[in-house]
């Protein structure tokens, strides 16, 4: 009971109850990442006649961040390439990086020396601060 309501009113949480109608009944699925995040778009590749392209979306394995998308898919949803990676092969350069989604806001953000969330307790002063007064 609780997953059909997250399913009716959660939107962060994967798909919706709506979007899992529309992509059983409008959708073609394209591929998968390496996340798990599935990409789907109008079956076919039907041109919606309201856009005058076809509609391409993701349906995020967990949370939806948008930053999860990596490179070789980003192209592909922003309609930048035609050809999804799943249809060519895309390699990455040797100088990329393997793709990492935005942290911010998680365990695993970058928090560098000095900052008060680094090691949970802030630096002692040194003395070299002296404090206005009022005149």
């Amino acid at each position: 009971m609780k997953q059909f309501f997250l399913k009716l009113f959660t939107w962060w949480n994967g798909q919706t109850f709506g979007t899992q109608l529309w992509t059983r009944r409008y959708g073609e699925l394209v591929g998968e990442d390496e996340q798990g995040n599935r990409y789907y778009r109008t079956r076919g590749g039907a041109i919606d006649p309201t856009l005058g392209f076809e509609r391409r979306w993701v349906i995020y394995n967990g949370y939806a961040e948008a930053s999860r998308i990596p490179p070789s898919w980003h192209g592909w949803i922003h309609h930048v390439v035609d050809v999804p990676p799943t249809q060519e092969t895309y390699q990455p350069r040797e100088w990329e990086k393997p793709h990492q989604p935005n942290l911010t806001g998680t365990a695993k953000a970058y928090r560098p020396s000095g900052s008060t969330l680094a090691s949970g307790k802030r630096p002692k002063a040194t003395g070299d601060y002296q404090p206005w007064t009022p005149g």
